[in-house]
Order: C-alpha cells, then structure tokens, then sequence
C-alpha cells in the first residue's frame, strides 16, 4: 500500500442519493432555481426527523448529490420520515409558482465504504447509485400524481423496513430487480404511501438523532400502520 492507503478505514455508513427529473431540459435559470429549491426540501426533510445536513459528506452534481450521513445515525426514521417529509417538502414547492414541478429520484442503502480524495469508494456508492438510476424507478415518475420516486436497498429493507421502527410500512413497497454492467441489484419501491404516515413524521414521533437514540417513527404499540393508499400498477423487470 502506498501514502493514505495504509491509514484507511472501511466503515458501515447510510447513504443517500437524490436527483431531479428533466434537469438538462431546464434553461440555466431555471436549473439554479431547481437546485435551490431541491436544497431546501432536503433541509426541510432533514429538520423534521432532527437531523443538520450541515453534517453530511456530500458528493454535489448538478442535478442532484449523493450524501453519506454521519456514523450512529439511525436509519428508521431516514427510511421513513426523512421520504414522507421530503415528499412534504416537494408538494410544497410544487404549489408555488413556477415553470417546472420539481419532481425526484431518492435512493437510500446501509453498506460499506471508505472515504477517497474524489469521494466515498466502496460497495456502497455504488449499489445506492445503480438503485437511483435503475429504469423502475424512473417509471415511477410516468405517474403524473407523483412528486418522488423512492427505493430502498434489498438489505436496507430487510433490516430496517420490516422491523417496524419505521413510519413506513413494508407492505406500502415492491421488490424490484436490475442488472447493471453484469451485476444484479435489487431493491424494493414505494409504492404506496400509509395514511396516517405523514402525520406521525410530522409531530415528531419518527424523528431521530445521530446517536441512535432518538424517535423510531414506528407506529405506537397497538396501533396498525394507517390504511395504505394505492398508487397506479407498477410493471418492474
């Protein structure tokens, strides 16, 4: 090994990455807006599970980033609240005036990585990437009504979503699978959003701090996640 190699450090981190749709089709105007307007939905979202994006390692594009959050933070409420809020956040702008609904992809994955001169290098920023970009997440977005399009990592599912620590419920998504450069990954979408999950995000019952400590956002004991509302059929290869 040679200069910083030898002093690295593999680590289990939570990753996040967001892009906008039809970013390249915005007029530079309209794209700095964007970028704008995308800034303050994920501060929006952040703030509402009591999280400071201040503390996240961003890799910026311009369309989009892909963050890796801070060690100890407890991935329930990023897998829950943090979309319900974001998706909060986008309706929001979405009602202002405007040219363009800014309307986005958010992919979320627990794995490991190492920190790099050009950013985080391991296995994680990849699959994260690959589950951002894969075609049946896009397809998502065919739908008018939506505003966010979000998928989960087949592991993240496993061991977060299913738990029930997070205010969102396992049955509201669908597995989906992609291979990309020869290698498969999968992942599981939402598709459909709980009724009363928003309203739980929101006062404050699935927030959480870095530490671990904090909300779980899962329902109270005895109370059932709320009715699932259906979104369109959603056809996944």
């Amino acid at each position: 090994m040679r200069g910083n190699e030898t002093t690295a450090r593999l680590d289990y981190r939570l990753l996040l990455a967001v892009d906008i749709q039809g970013y390249s089709k915005r007029d530079a105007r309209d794209q700095l807006a964007a970028q704008h307007q995308l800034a303050g939905a994920l501060d929006r979202a952040a703030h509402g599970i009591g999280l400071d994006r201040a503390r996240w390692d961003k890799q910026v594009g311009g369309d989009g980033e892909l963050a890796t959050l801070p060690v100890g933070t407890d991935p329930a409420p990023v897998a829950g609240g943090f979309a319900i809020g974001l998706a909060d956040a986008l309706a929001e702008v979405n009602r202002g005036p405007g040219r363009h609904r800014l309307r986005v992809r958010l992919a979320l994955h627990y794995g490991t990585l190492t920190e790099g001169p050009f950013g985080p290098a391991g296995d994680a920023p990849i699959v994260v990437q690959r589950l951002l970009d894969a075609s049946p997440l896009r397809r998502l977005l065919d739908d008018d009504a939506r505003d966010l399009a979000y998928v989960v990592s087949d592991s993240l599912y496993e061991d977060v979503v299913q738990t029930g620590f997070c205010a969102l419920a396992p049955g509201a998504f669908q597995p989906m699978k992609i291979t990309a450069k020869g290698t498969a990954f999968r992942g599981h979408l939402l598709t459909r959003v709980p009724a009363d999950a928003a309203p739980a995000a929101r006062d404050g019952t699935g927030t959480g701090g870095t530490g671990g400590t904090g909300g779980t956002g899962a329902a109270p004991p005895g109370r059932p996640h709320g009715r699932a509302r259906s979104l369109p059929a959603l056809a996944v290869r």
